[in-house]
């Protein structure tokens, strides 16, 4: 195989959104869903999406020849094991993040150049909210967006699991938990810990029949509020994964003080974040830099970054523990 010349590695970085939005339709249309039984052809599938039988056919050719989906001898379609990720009902299913990455995230991100030229959040600028005010009044969006967050995090919290000992830990508050899934595995490998799940009254509202469900309603309490304003006492683990980078640094201290008041002098502070490594080597944190630039308004950070924002909150950053995904465990205690 050739080997690309730089031309057509920019020409294949710039139609990328192609890719995006073929996806999107994909997952909008239910087309792995309805492939999950078997192979079909365009047509069958169009009559069941309510599509045009040529324009999806054109669409599952697009897909095929880059391993989403196959098409046989007889033009019928099947899933591969990437088509299998855009499935809704399945363990680390992507159909979310399709429907957002080609959606409310794409139409952000086409305002990128007013983030660069203003250092404004992009988001705000079409929607005419922040995100998070956006979701509350748009609940099958907010729904979504949680689903999308387990499928682009759902990996790391093994990882995550794997590389930091709870061992000794008695209770656990997960800042900012969204739908419960990390004390749903952090839980049943602890079975001695305690959870405390704490976030907005409408994300609290959903999560509470998720943790029945789990089986972990007598271990885990559902507690709504704001982090901005306070976060409840009695816990020895105050952890918050992909929360603080969603914030620029006056408002992380915020919520770091409000943990400050709320935490023991014996507890532990700890951030699941990525933290952005030096040089040009890829990484993804850079990239998840710009996103939140775009989205949020918030940052990736570095860990000397991460230390100053420790000690602007009242903590000192002990240690930061790397895991087998780019996310690490930033370890702190009061100072």
């Amino acid at each position: 195989m050739n080997t690309p010349t730089p031309q057509e590695e920019i020409g294949r970085m710039l139609s990328s959104y192609w890719i995006t939005q073929c996806l999107h339709v994909a997952a909008r249309l239910r087309l792995a869903d309805l492939l999950k039984n078997g192979p079909k052809t365009a047509d069958e599938l169009a009559v069941a999406a309510n599509a045009h039988p040529r324009a999806v056919y054109r669409l599952l050719r697009a897909l095929a020849s880059l391993r989403v989906f196959v098409e046989d001898d007889s033009r019928r379609f099947s899933l591969t094991p990437m088509a299998e990720c855009l499935r809704s009902d399945v363990p680390g299913s992507q159909w979310a993040m399709a429907l957002t990455s080609g959606g409310i995230f794409y139409n952000a991100w086409g305002q990128l150049l007013h983030s660069v030229q203003t250092g404004k959040v992009a988001f705000d600028e079409v929607y005419g909210l922040p995100i998070f005010d956006y979701l509350a009044e748009h609940p099958e969006e907010s729904k979504l967006f949680d689903e999308t967050m387990v499928g682009v995090h759902g990996r790391e919290t093994a990882a995550m699991l794997d590389a930091y000992d709870f061992s000794g830990c008695k209770v656990v508050a997960d800042i900012g938990g969204g739908n419960g899934s990390v004390l749903m595995e952090l839980l049943p490998r602890y079975p001695g810990i305690q959870g405390i799940l704490f976030d907005l009254p409408n994300v609290i509202e959903r999560a509470k029949a998720r943790l029945t469900a789990a089986g972990l309603a007598d271990r885990c309490r559902a507690v709504a509020g704001s982090f901005f304003e306070s976060v409840p006492a009695g816990a020895d683990v105050y952890m918050l994964r992909h929360i603080i980078h969603d914030w620029d640094d006056e408002k992380s201290t915020t919520i770091l003080r409000n943990i400050h008041r709320a935490m023991d002098k014996s507890g532990k502070l700890l951030l699941v974040e990525s933290v952005i490594p030096p040089g040009n080597d890829p990484s993804f944190g850079k990239l998840l830099d710009v996103a939140m630039l775009v989205i949020p308004g918030g940052e990736e950070r570095t860990d000397d970054e991460y230390r100053k924002l420790y000690e602007s909150a009242g903590f000192r950053l002990t240690r930061i523990v790397r895991t087998a995904t780019e996310i690490c465990v930033i370890e702190g205690v009061k100072g």
